[in-house]
């Protein structure tokens, strides 16, 4: 043991004594790990110097901490000598010293007295159990009363046990050490259980990354043979994902979209013209309008899309993202009015997926270069598909585009 001034103790140095008050009630028990906080709380009580090992004790540190709260003195001596050969205890003469004291340690176990004035144990409990940094500790309360109510009302409270006073010191030992037996084998679930989500998580996360990898890789392809659309794909994500945050803010068509999967939903819609991939490059990259025929062979895309799907749902079954993919692929050329392909399908018959996407596929497609026509302006573009609304355009779908317009010029000009 060495006496040291209180401003040369290190953090991590073993408590030889135990500190007390000026009346003589233990403050900190001999055995602490002396911490920047409770360093820093004693130069707070003016306290110069102290006992510290000169030696290192690990088992020490290792120990358990108690907290021994009652207001008689008596109970305090009595209780810490019971236990302080196998614990750490901290004695405490009220519940506000307790408080005090948690604000620098958090203890493994409460020993809690419940008649002591101003804040009684059933007080002190509420407060420990509405403070997430107290939550968990264990409490055993400490009493004199041996009716069924009192021990009801504890325990529902939230405490762990009930112990009788005066004490026995096997019994309390016992029931000490077996909450702690508990508590740690929650503690070791607990973990167990956040390391094994912390897995999953990242598994999940490595299937996110590697299915939008072969995505991003079929819509590439896509692109790559229908080279009069290259950004197209990238560019409807992003006015899909504006068309949705505000529809969403909006809670517009809520019973609609409660059971979107918001992580599958926007990804699907890179597979939108998937079904260009069987169209043949003389018209798919024709240099002038198509033909009527050709048109009609063009236009089988969306069902050639729709097939794909189907045959992958019948390998994955129930998979969101497969779900999202196939709604837009078949629903994103129709039209509100009914005149729209492959299907004919009118108002709200179209899935909401579709008629979001018939949106941000049209604006870039008026926006951009293609063989048969030149790009028109954003201006020109927000007027055709507000004319379009009731007719091609899901009305309450053109309003939403109309108060977000503004966002899809940035898309159109970075992407």
């Amino acid at each position: 043991m060495k006496i040291v001034p209180i401003d040369e103790v290190q953090p991590g140095q073993i408590l030889a004594q135990d500190i007390k008050r000026a009346d003589g009630i233990p403050l900190i028990g001999q055995g602490t790990e002396l911490s920047e906080n409770l360093l820093r709380m004693l130069k707070n009580l003016n306290i110069e110097s102290i006992a510290i090992d000169e030696g290192e004790k690990k088992e020490e540190a290792e120990r358990k901490k108690i907290f021994l709260v009652d207001d008689n003195m008596t109970n305090l001596t009595t209780g810490k000598e019971m236990i302080k050969d196998k614990y750490k205890v901290y004695p405490a003469p009220s519940a506000k010293i307790m408080f005090d004291l948690l604000e620098h340690i958090i203890p493994d176990m409460i020993l809690l007295d419940i008649e002591m004035p101003e804040m009684n144990g059933y007080e002190a409990i509420k407060v420990l159990k509405s403070d997430p940094r107290w939550f968990e500790i264990p409490v055993i309360f400490l009493t004199s009363k041996t009716d069924e109510g009192s021990e009801l009302e504890g325990l529902s409270l939230g405490a762990i046990d009930y112990v009788a006073k005066p004490f026995s010191a096997p019994l309390l030992l016992k029931r000490i050490e077996n909450h702690l037996f508990t508590q740690t084998q929650k503690n070791q679930l607990k973990d167990f259980n956040n390391c094994l989500e912390e897995m999953v998580r990242q598994k999940t996360a490595q299937v996110f990354d590697l299915q939008n990898a072969v995505l991003n890789t079929v819509a590439d392809l896509v692109e790559f043979r229908d080279d009069a659309t290259g950004g197209h794909v990238a560019r409807t994500q992003q006015y899909l994902q504006i068309l949705v945050d505000k529809l969403l803010a909006n809670g517009i068509y809520s019973n609609e979209t409660a059971d979107w999967d918001m992580n599958y939903l926007v990804p699907s819609a890179q597979l939108h013209d998937v079904g260009k991939i069987a169209i043949r490059d003389t018209i798919l990259n024709k240099p002038g309008r198509l033909t009527l025929e050709e048109w009609n062979v063009m236009k089988t895309h969306v069902t050639i899309g729709v097939e794909a799907i189907k045959k992958i749902e019948q390998n994955i079954k129930g998979h969101a993202f497969l779900h999202h993919a196939g709604r837009i692929i078949a629903a994103h050329h129709e039209k509100w009015d009914g005149t729209g392909y492959p299907y004919g399908l009118r108002g709200n018959d179209i899935p909401l997926e579709g008629r979001l996407m018939a949106i941000a596929d049209v604006y870039d497609a008026l926006i951009s270069n293609r063989p048969y026509k030149k790009p028109i302006s954003h201006d020109m573009t927000r007027q055709l598909i507000a004319g379009g609304r009731g007719t091609h355009f899901d009305p309450a779908l053109v309003d939403i585009f109309l108060s977000v317009a503004h966002q899809f010029v940035a898309v159109s000009r970075d992407v």
